[in-house]
């Protein structure tokens, strides 16, 4: 029962992520950089502190865990900052290739890169068990598949059709920033396993990974701080900031985007802690989630009506890529059992 309640709240707090960028449709006359900030300070300051502040036991404070452990929490936020360029161009990704499609291969590359790279930097390449491997070439099958789907989609719609779907449609340079996305955004599983040790003993384990978490995405706001306040100056956008009008709308929606896509590692810290008994699960979990977010992206792909037009077949290769993706997820697993 506690395997089906962990993977239960993991899948709500990645549907919660999915559906994140949805608010963000809402932000009335802010340009990207502005509104991007905005939400990303409650995305990856607010809420990340918020939680991290759940796994301090009475009579302990949050700075007591960074200082014990110095050189754990500059590596967190060290490969949060890298996580920080994925989170930028994965925004990138879904403008050229659409929620359903760049969510689809950014997430698949990150599942894969996340779940090989991560025992490599914390030293323990023993995880790296040939079911690992196998179940990693599983997923970038499936992202290949799913590529296929997308040039299929780009072959048979028109110009206005793509445009319609997806303003700024570019499937070529949409591929491109789409894997630089998910190879980056595979530091977040990393800085998470370098932090492993950023919590107190007695801190229960649906927290332990809270006040890592904050440290990755601290270092992430870092980056994307950085990158639009150098936007807000080229593009002279600082005056979205006295739109005062604007901002009980703006604000609300930003801060709404930001707590969904904060949900899904808050869902997947408390996931995690139901997991315990089983260390197959622990060890795949990173790639549950980011299946999860793959599935989940292109419901709201659909919703949106970014495949609207697509011919039967392209939908049906979408569809396998999917399941080859998801399935790569838990063959680890299952090629484990004995």
């Amino acid at each position: 029962m506690n395997i089906i309640i962990g993977l239960a709240i993991i899948a709500l707090g990645s549907f919660c992520q999915s559906s994140s960028y949805v608010p963000i449709n809402k932000v009335k006359n802010w340009s990207w950089e502005s509104f991007w900030l905005t939400q990303g300070i409650f995305a990856w300051l607010i809420f990340p502190l918020l939680g991290a502040l759940l796994a301090i036991p009475e009579g302990h404070n949050l700075f007591e865990i960074y200082a014990n452990h110095p050189t754990d929490t500059l590596w967190s936020m060290f490969f949060g900052v890298l996580w920080g360029v994925g989170g930028l161009t994965f925004g990138l990704s879904m403008r050229y290739l659409g929620v359903a499609l760049g969510q689809s291969i950014a997430l698949g590359t990150c599942a894969g890169l996340g779940t090989i790279l991560t025992p490599v930097f914390t030293g323990k390449t023993g995880d790296l068990t040939m079911p690992v491997i196998v179940g990693v070439v599983i997923t970038l099958i499936g992202i290949a598949i799913i590529g296929v789907a997308g040039s299929m989609k780009s072959a048979n719609m028109s110009e206005e059709e793509k445009k319609k779907a997806v303003k700024d449609f570019n499937f070529t340079r949409g591929i491109i920033v789409a894997l630089l996305a998910g190879f980056m955004s595979a530091c977040f599983s990393i800085g998470l396993g370098l932090g492993e040790n950023l919590c107190f003993p007695e801190t229960a384990n649906i927290y332990k990974t809270l006040p890592a978490t904050f440290m990755v995405t601290l270092g992430g706001f870092l980056t994307n701080a950085a990158y639009c306040f150098y936007q807000n100056t080229k593009n002279k956008t600082w005056k979205d900031y006295g739109k005062t009008s604007l901002y009980v709308n703006n604000i609300s929606f930003c801060a709404l985007a930001g707590l969904l896509w904060y949900s899904q590692f808050f869902g997947f810290s408390l996931g995690k802690g139901f997991l315990t008994s089983s260390t197959v699960l622990l060890t795949f979990s990173w790639c549950i989630l980011m299946s999860l977010n793959v599935t989940f992206s292109n419901v709201w792909g659909i919703v949106l009506k970014e495949w609207k037009g697509c011919s039967t077949k392209t939908i049906t290769v979408l569809v396998v890529g999917l399941m080859v993706l998801i399935i790569s997820s838990f063959l680890p697993q299952l090629l484990n059992l004995k």
